[in-house]
């Protein structure tokens, strides 16, 4: 499509024009799955994840009116500070959804949504849905086609914008207003992959919240009248040619937009770990059990590693003992040592216990990476390969293939229901059965909804 237009006047376009009847079946789905499983890891952060509760007391010290509820801790703060905090804690523990290219759009745009909705005193179903669904959309849209290098990080600096959309559309803004908040959300749409390669930070994991903060702002000051960037994305300085070096496909982005939403491609974690561990997880556990081989037959356990992947094994030492917990989910010796010593792997086993759990460290003290340009990162994630060396000299090889919570193996709605239940039984203050079971069913039928935020109440 040529002409004039920046491309955020044509997102806000899309955005102020979408309705829940444009959405395809599997789009409402996509967006419904993506709002209980958010929900799931945001309460499971709360009790599983100690820096968020430095942030969360830096919140609440900070007070303010009491628009939007804290997931897990309870109690409400202002929508700004709500936003930041479950934002912070939907991503800590890698364990939410993501794209079949990698990264991550539901730890920015839920808390978003659920900030504002609250804060506005409700919003019916079939608009969260729609605004979940129309960030899903631009998040898989903008990912897709640009010209990334990893480098920037892609879950927070498209993020922000993506989560932009949805925030706009809970308030209702205009196609005018959403290109201004877009360019207002330029302002926090940053952060480099090296929050995902370096060891011993907290941000790794915490990074989604500020996104969300930034969004929460973005939009009300558009509603308020402050103006964006009217060539955000294409001028001379604009997202594209200073963070991609003019690299991005604009007929792609807008190929089908506002007709096919592509949220219903989101992936839903099995595994509480970075999703590029994934399927060295599955190869791992799958080939113990097909072989019959025990943790103490293994003498060693050979991972082959693209370029993303080899991040995850330097410094080797380190990653194999990792001291914290953001670091335990990002160093692939470390978890791979999980899975072949227990032969699975759920929620607990990433703790502060299991960071020195004898048996976990010795084996994560046999994986040893071996580069292999074969398993390098170009668009879709490769399936891991693995080889295990058993004391008696044999060695099995498996590749991680049709992995739980892939494409080609996704998630259920009895599994993500399973998932949530045991998230939010490991919050910081757990919501009872009863409670549980009501956000559950809530979300199953959001669209008959007349008020979406009576899940989070349900929860609080």
């Amino acid at each position: 499509m040529n002409d004039d237009m920046d491309l955020c006047q044509h997102f806000g376009n899309f955005v102020a024009n979408a309705r829940y009847e444009d959405l395809s079946d599997d789009a409402i789905e996509g967006a419904k799955k993506t709002i209980l499983d958010t929900l799931g890891v945001t309460l499971a952060a709360s009790g599983m994840e100690p820096a968020v509760r430095a942030l969360v007391e830096l919140l609440q010290q900070g007070g303010g009116s009491a628009e939007s509820t804290v997931l897990g801790f309870g109690g409400k703060l202002p929508a700004i500070s709500a936003a930041f905090a479950n934002g912070s804690m939907a991503h800590c523990l890698d364990f939410d959804d993501q794209t079949p290219w990698g990264a991550h759009a539901a730890s920015s745009i839920v808390p978003s949504v659920f900030a504002i909705g609250e804060r506005m005193g409700g919003v019916s179903g079939k608009t969260l849905i729609t605004a979940v669904a129309v960030g899903q959309d631009l998040f898989a849209r903008l990912r897709c086609n640009v010209g990334w290098n990893q480098n920037w990080n892609l879950s927070s600096m498209v993020g922000a914008f993506s989560a932009t959309a949805s925030a706009a559309y809970i308030l209702g803004l205009s196609a005018e207003q959403t290109a201004h908040a877009l360019g207002i959300a330029s302002q926090q749409s940053c952060g480099t992959m090296e929050v995902i390669f370096a060891t011993g930070s907290d941000l790794r994991g915490m990074y989604a919240g500020f996104t969300a903060k930034g969004v929460v702002i973005a939009a009300l000051l558009a509603q308020k009248g402050i103006t964006g960037i009217k060539t955000l994305f294409e001028g001379k300085a604009g997202i594209f040619n200073v963070y991609f070096g003019g690299k991005y496909d604009r007929e792609k982005m807008l190929d089908g937009l506002g007709e096919r939403f592509l949220g219903g491609t989101t992936l839903y974690k099995a595994w509480p770990a970075v999703g590029n561990s994934h399927t060295y997880i599955h190869a791992t556990i799958e080939l113990m059990r097909e072989k019959g081989i025990a943790a103490k037959d293994i003498e060693t356990i050979r991972t082959f590693v693209g370029d993303f992947t080899y991040t995850m094994c330097t410094p080797l030492d380190v990653r194999r003992a990792p001291k914290t917990l953001v670091d335990a989910k990002m160093s692939l010796p470390f978890i791979v040592g999980i899975a072949a010593s227990k032969g699975k792997m759920d929620i607990t086993d990433f703790s502060e216990a299991a960071l020195e759990d004898p048996e976990v460290l010795a084996m994560a003290a046999k994986v040893v990476p071996v580069q292999d340009p074969n398993q390098n990162w170009t668009f879709k994630l490769p399936d891991g390969r693995i080889e295990i060396v058993t004391r008696d000299g044999r060695v099995f090889e498996r590749l991680g293939d049709n992995i739980p919570g892939s494409s080609e193996a996704p998630l259920n709605w009895e599994q993500l229901t399973e998932k949530f239940a045991s998230c939010a039984s490991v919050a910081a203050v757990p919501p009872s059965e009863t409670a549980i079971k009501r956000a559950q069913q809530l979300v199953r039928t959001l669209e008959n909804s007349s008020d979406a935020t009576e899940v989070i109440r349900a929860l609080a």
